[in-house]
């Protein structure tokens, strides 16, 4: 035992159970001093959106709460992370300084710099894994290198043994002799200050009792039928995890866990098909941080190269009405809406606006990633990466290009009943269901009867579905014809 102080740097895991750094502070038996650190420029070229901030605020005000039910407190402070610390440690007398690892290349590429800085000063630093069910650098195929395709990579996880859920004990937590000076929450200025998210905490708990909250609603209400119930947007089919997830509020061996716990009547893991469609989607999260780890120019860059000389369209006037949801196409204007006034968009809408995006309207996915990167509450860098590249054809195990998404038809398979188009576009409310999701197509009479007037308030079709197809078609052919 010593009486050192130990520094816990909080990141993205923004959580007192199932946390590796704080319980190991807590074992080492000093006091310990929770910080976290807002640091812009130490996240490279991706500073967190809007959206994420705002979630960033109130989770941070969350664990500040719940630490100081344990006599504790969150430090909060603004600049380089390095500085920060090593102030941090001087005013502290800290011996050491633990952290949950994180897997963005920038970020990967800070933390072994300041990893190195902290134990050449003689301080004792250490990182743990907290975010993922396998870590990037100990999963190999059998040519230990990366996988590409997702199921031989699920397939080989599925081999290896996850992790127990880290369990903290204690009801307190040692506090310091003297509390170092914290910035006010305020002081970040995190919340968008024009009040576009406003609205946001009608629809969100950010916070550790939040995740667990929603984790135990899914696990007794839609694991079940999750695997029936995840593509319909209209229904709360899903888990609703990934702010949650991205900002570890909650770890992933919980929910792995509590999977398992599910299991145990039955004596079968996973214990039903949907709990078996909701581990896989796990597994996609693991997988895109696979990529990410081992193909860190995915971001900005086209995994599949032949894809650099894809004759992407520039037309800010489209892609503007595609980020407000006026593109004429009901399913597709109803995801953007939803992810605008809330924050999120279900999975499935997601991908049915990007295949639009990228399809229909030929613009590039990197345009349709930076602007989700800025409006989604869950806006991870590995996973964003992974859907786009996966719409637009040029990632890994990524959809063919050639493959475009009907919105039409869509919109009529997953929103049969037109639920999800009529609570996001109230204008087309009162159109029958056989044209909500082509309204163009409505007799002239009908539309006048629903209020609807095309062209004014709602939009006609920015382009028509078969000759957006056919250009879509006759680009992918010119690109192959390009040299490199």
């Amino acid at each position: 035992m010593t009486n050192s102080a130990t520094v816990v740097w909080f990141r993205q895991d923004l959580r007192l159970q199932d946390n590796p750094a704080l319980t190991a502070a807590v074992v080492r038996g000093a006091p310990v001093v929770p910080v976290f650190v807002w640091d812009e420029a130490g996240e490279g070229r991706w500073p967190m959106g809007g959206a994420s901030r705002w979630w960033l605020h109130h989770s941070l005000a969350a664990l500040d709460g719940a630490l100081r039910e344990r006599g504790s407190r969150l430090i909060l402070a603004h600049g380089d992370s390095g500085a920060v610390l090593h102030d941090l440690i001087e005013r502290t007398g800290a011996a050491s300084v633990y952290w949950n690892r994180r897997y963005e290349p920038a970020v990967i590429a800070r933390d072994k710099k300041i990893k190195a800085e902290l134990l050449a000063s003689g301080v004792a630093a250490k990182s743990f894994n907290a975010a993922l069910l396998f870590e990037p650098h100990t999963v190999k195929n059998k040519s230990g290198g990366p996988f590409q395709v997702f199921t031989p990579y699920w397939k080989h996880c599925q081999t290896l043994a996850v992790e127990a859920p880290v369990k903290l004990s204690t009801s307190s937590l040692a506090a310091p002799r003297r509390w170092p000076k914290s910035e006010e929450l305020a002081a970040l200025e995190l919340l968008p200050r024009l009040g576009w998210a406003d609205g946001f905490s009608a629809h969100w708990q950010p916070g550790e009792a939040g995740a667990t909250k929603r984790l135990k609603q899914f696990m007794a209400q839609a694991m079940e039928p999750y695997a029936d119930r995840r593509n319909i947007p209209a229904v709360d089919g899903t888990s609703a995890l990934s702010p949650h997830l991205h900002f570890g509020e909650i770890g992933p061996r919980q929910i792995w866990a509590a999977a398992q716990a599910l299991s145990k009547e039955s004596g079968v893991f996973p214990a039903s098909r949907g709990a078996q469609v909701f581990l896989n989607e796990m597994g996609w999260r693991e997988f895109a941080h696979h990529l990410l780890f081992y193909f860190p120019q995915t971001p900005v860059a086209p995994l599949r190269e032949d894809f650099a000389r894809f004759p992407w369209v520039k037309n800010a006037g489209q892609l503007q009405a595609w980020r407000k949801g006026l593109t004429g196409y009901p399913i597709v204007d109803a995801g953007m809406r939803q992810l605008w006034q809330t924050g999120w968009m279900h999975n499935r809408v997601r991908m049915i606006v990007a295949s639009f995006l990228v399809k229909h309207l030929r613009i590039s996915w990197q345009d349709g990633a930076g602007w989700f990167w800025d409006t989604l509450v869950d806006a991870d860098l590995a996973s964003n990466t992974l859907g786009w590249q996966w719409s637009a054809g040029c990632g890994a195990d990524a959809a063919p290009y050639f493959r475009i998404f009907n919105p039409i038809l869509q919109g009529q398979k997953f929103d049969p009943n037109g639920d999800y188009v009529r609570r996001w576009v109230p204008e087309l409310g009162r159109l029958p269901t056989e044209y909500l999701h082509q309204p163009w197509v409505a007799p002239p009479a009908l539309l006048a009867e629903a209020s609807i007037a095309l062209g004014d308030n709602y939009p006609k079709p920015l382009v028509e579905h078969k000759a957006a197809r056919a250009a879509a078609l006759a680009a992918l052919k010119s690109m192959r014809k390009i040299p490199l």
